[in-house]
């Protein structure tokens, strides 16, 4: 797809849950009849006759339905349509080739067969080195076994993805929900061939229960995720509805936008951005998050760390988002150059963050020790000398505890915080304040209150 005529098709409201439903949005318009076995059909697909195949004219077996599946993406028709049929659709390991429109009718589940997927990287559809691609199924549910996978009867591994793309381009995934993956809901990575994936829209998707995230995005350049649900992760680390996590520096992250998506019940954070591996010699890093709301999650709403003195360059600006209801923290900024990529927040907002959830009937106890609902860190200056280098504009926290909203600490290394710019409007009983836990240089941002 050319980034310049991405726009937005719809949004979900702060707080509102996403549920992929039968609409259609520019998706195949009719499903192909006759879900019966069908040879002569078959035999006008393989020669050219028909540019749409029904996954059934292979035969549909529910003990085992890989074959049909695998026969009818492999026949070339340019649209593959795996129809409903009363029961799943249950695969082993499916792979993707170039110019493909694979449509799933709404009510179609694809299961993860039983007892299969013992390699650490089978994932449920993979494409490699492809261009062109769709997935699409409003409606539609793409499920594997997680709790299997964490079982002594598998290889311990995070690398079984619902949707697996390694250095593709042209590729769109709409109106699915991915479910209980071994690994990530989606994985965006890179290929022997190509250090990315290119033109990339991921839109209307729900990606619920994975092991490790909801999308891991490694390297991508022109990506769009719209109107998505990136919920429950929780397995192994990071835990994140979505991370950001390039693996080398000639990898990228290139006009990226998260955009109208709902982060809620991760282990991990709901946004993560950790860009340890990206060097000044990367190119410059463009990663934006607009009107994203982070909720209910057990570790921090937003990360962002791990870049490094020589590291990456550009802004990860997150505009218009909500944080709420989250135990950690509502942000956690760390080990971030402040001569590196520049971290911006404009107009968001903070509530009711880092803070424990009680049992039923339990209270916190006099003098109890919270969290802080803004963090900045320097805990490995081995990483970076000069912690800082963010922005704060026209940004609100909601507070009812005792403490500062935003603290600043160095880990006693005395290398101090640096360029934090801007205005934090605090509504808190007690009063707005924030805390310098180390000297702060060229530090700029205001504090105000609310009245009450």
């Amino acid at each position: 797809m050319a980034r310049s005529s991405l726009t937005a098709v719809g949004g979900v409201l702060p707080g509102a849950v996403l549920i992929a439903t039968g609409m259609s949005i520019g998706c195949h318009a009719a499903a192909v009849s006759n879900n019966a076995p069908n040879p002569q059909a078959v035999a006008d697909v393989r020669s050219g006759k028909r540019a749409t195949a029904n996954a059934a004219w292979w035969g549909f077996d529910p003990k085992d339905a890989t074959r049909a599946v695998q026969a009818a993406v492999d026949s070339g028709a340019r649209t593959v349509v795996v129809p409903y049929m009363g029961a799943p659709w249950i695969v082993t390991p499916v792979k993707l080739r170039s110019d493909l429109e694979l449509v799933f009718e709404p009510g179609v589940v694809v299961l993860a067969k039983q007892g299969a997927f013992k390699g650490k990287g089978d994932s449920l559809f993979t494409a490699a080195d492809a261009s062109d691609i769709t997935v699409r199924g409003y409606g539609a549910t793409l499920r594997m076994r997680k709790e299997d996978y964490q079982t002594d009867a598998y290889a311990k591994a995070e690398w079984r993805m619902t949707l697996d793309f390694a250095g593709c381009r042209r590729v769109r995934v709409e109106g699915l929900r991915l479910e209980s993956s071994g690994g990530d809901g989606i994985y965006i990575g890179v290929s022997s061939k190509l250090p990315y994936c290119a033109d990339v829209t991921i839109r209307d998707v729900v990606c619920d229960d994975h092991h490790r995230q909801g999308i891991s995005v490694i390297s991508a350049v022109n990506l769009l995720i719209e109107n998505c649900v990136l919920s429950n992760t929780g397995g192994t680390a990071p835990q994140a509805g979505i991370d950001f996590e390039p693996n080398g520096p000639a990898e990228k992250l290139v006009n990226c936008v998260v955009r109208n998506c709902v982060m809620a019940g991760n282990k991990g954070a709901g946004i993560l951005v950790y860009l340890k591996n990206l060097s000044d010699k990367s190119d410059p890093v463009s990663l934006t998050f607009e009107n994203c709301h982070v909720s209910s999650g057990k570790d921090v709403g937003i990360g962002v760390g791990a870049v490094r003195d020589g590291g990456a360059r550009g802004l990860i600006e997150f505009a218009n988002c909500t944080v709420e209801n989250t135990v950690a923290g509502g942000i956690w900024v760390f080990d971030k150059s402040a001569d590196g990529a520049r971290v911006r927040f404009v107009n968001c907002k903070w509530k009711n963050v880092a803070k424990p959830k009680l049992a039923v009937g339990q209270r916190v106890s006099k003098g109890k020790k919270y969290g802080t609902p803004l963090l900045l860190t320097l805990f490995r200056p081995k990483l970076t000398r000069k912690h800082g280098g963010i922005d704060f504009v026209d940004c609100v926290v909601y507070d009812d505890v005792a403490r500062p909203a935003l603290v600043a600490e160095d880990e006693g290394s005395k290398l101090g915080i640096h360029d934090v710019t801007g205005t934090l409007t605090v509504h808190n009983p007690h009063g707005g304040r924030m805390e310098m836990k180390c000297k702060p240089f060229d530090v700029s941002l205001k504090i105000a209150n609310a009245p009450h």
